[in-house]
C-alpha cells in the first residue's frame, strides 16, 4: 500500500540521491535517483521510515520498518539511514541502526 499523505510535522525529512542498486521499498521494490527520506516516531517507541521519488506525491514503506529506535533516538536513526540508501545496494532499515 502507498502512502499518499506527507510523513507529519515531527518525521525527519531530507533528500538524498540513492546509489547504485538504490532502496528497497515493500510497495514497488527498489526505487532509484533523487529520493525523499522521511523517518517518523510512532507512539510505541518505534518508527516508520518512508521514501519517495523527490517531489512525488506517493510514499513507499523502506523495507523493514518500522523499527525499534536505538538510544540514540530519532535523528540517528534518520541519518543512519540516509547513510544506507545513500550506499544503495537495495537499501534496507534494521533496528538498532547507527551512524559510522
Amino acid at each position: 500500500m502507498t502512502h499518499t499523505s506527507l510523513p507529519g510535522p515531527d518525521a525527519h525529512l531530507d533528500d538524498v540521491k540513492a546509489g547504485p542498486g538504490g532502496a528497497m521499498t515493500d510497495e514497488v521494490g527498489v526505487i532509484t535517483g533523487e529520493l525523499t527520506v522521511a523517518t517518523r516516531p510512532l507512539a510505541d517507541g518505534r518508527a516508520v521510515v518512508l521514501v519517495q521519488y523527490k517531489d512525488a506525491d506517493e510514499w513507499y514503506t523502506l523495507t523493514g520498518s518500522p523499527v525499534s529506535v536505538a538510544p540514540g533516538g530519532i535523528a540517528q536513526l534518520h541519518a543512519a539511514v540516509l547513510e544506507r540508501v545513500r550506499a544503495g545496494g537495495g537499501a534496507r532499515v534494521t533496528g538498532g541502526e547507527t551512524s559510522a
